[in-house]
């Protein structure tokens, strides 16, 4: 929705600040000697930076904001942005005009982004007093001494200029309505809303699930590698704790105990429940383990799990009951 921008006065104002918080609390000490009302009789809108720290502001009394607001509620528009029609023109390059002249008023747009309008009659003066800067003309045809330069609106420029205008006075009290939707597309919106929601339950309750798993098969490692070193120390870092207590390293071939030994580890964390690790013995990069599990059928699962691993090794009954695991990297 444009309005006259002869009730509104543009300003251009340096506003230092981090936040548009912030700067709205600065901006009535800002332009407070740039205006002559006093600032409680008048509505502050801020709009976009035209500058680096330099922003455009539209200053208009609150009862022609008020009376604009209701006459748009009234026309169906509570939800429209309302804009000054100066910042419906082109903004020209620094220095220089863009002007909209029409029977009755003419319109114009600085480089600095600010905008006024005046009687036809002012025109040439006030572009004199500007310094007689270069002019693009959007309107009727200018005075022969203006139109040095002169240009017509492209099609379409004018609606592609507001889909983002650099000023909405609807802000604060006289902040915009949302429009309404249709119960159609409420009803989409709340299932949008539902998917996204579950979506992140789903996604919640799965981290919070592979947590535990994590969890489990750390513990799982703890337990061989307090088995296979007594007495050591595993830190929070359990894969440097392990590392450190493989020999130091020579010119001879890696050692593959630790590797080894977290494939294993990771194969058997399905059945972590029902079995117990009774022993674990490396030697000429074989892994022996021997298990303790009462389970029917435990040893075939135990060989189902090493091999869904890809885990090459053997799985045997002994004679007291027990499992023995020997696996190897060959």
């Amino acid at each position: 929705m444009l309005v006259p921008t002869e009730q509104v006065r543009l300003l251009a104002v340096d506003l230092p600040l981090a936040s548009r918080t912030k700067r709205l609390e600065a901006l009535p000490f800002a332009i407070e000697d740039q205006i002559a009302e006093p600032i409680e009789s008048v509505h502050l809108a801020l709009g976009a930076e035209i500058a680096p720290k330099r922003y455009l502001v539209g200053v208009v009394r609150h009862e022609v904001m008020a009376s604009w607001v209701e006459a748009a509620t009234e026309a169906g528009l509570g939800h429209a942005a309302m804009v000054p029609d100066a910042l419906a023109l082109p903004r020209p390059p620094e220095g220089e005009w863009a002007v909209d002249l029409a029977a009755e008023r003419a319109v114009v747009r600085a480089g600095d982004g600010t905008g006024f309008a005046v009687p036809p009659t002012m025109l040439q003066a006030a572009w004199q007093a500007a310094g007689r800067p270069a002019v693009s003309s959007y309107g009727l045809p200018l005075p022969v001494e203006m139109m040095a330069g002169g240009s017509t609106l492209a099609p379409g420029a004018l609606s592609e200029r507001l889909l983002a205008p650099a000023l909405d006075l609807r802000q604060g009290p006289y902040a915009r309505r949302r429009r309404a939707l249709p119960n159609v597309w409420r009803r989409l919106g709340w299932i949008v809303a539902l998917g996204a929601a579950a979506h992140v339950v789903i996604a919640t309750a799965d981290t919070v699930m592979l947590r535990k798993i994590a969890d489990r098969r750390e513990a799982d490692t703890r337990a061989l590698a307090a088995i296979a070193a007594p007495g050591a120390n595993l830190g929070g870092d359990l894969a440097a704790s392990v590392a450190d207590l493989l020999p130091a390293g020579s010119s001879g071939p890696p050692d593959v105990f630790l590797p080894l030994l977290t494939r294993v580890s990771g194969a058997l964390g399905p059945l972590s429940g029902v079995i117990n690790v009774r022993a674990i013995n490396y030697q000429a990069n074989a892994l022996t383990l021997d298990l303790d599990g009462t389970e029917p059928g435990l040893a075939g699962r135990v060989d189902a799990a090493l091999r869904a691993a890809r885990v090459r090794g053997t799985v045997t009954r002994s004679p007291d009951g027990s499992i023995r695991i020997t696996a190897s990297n060959a």
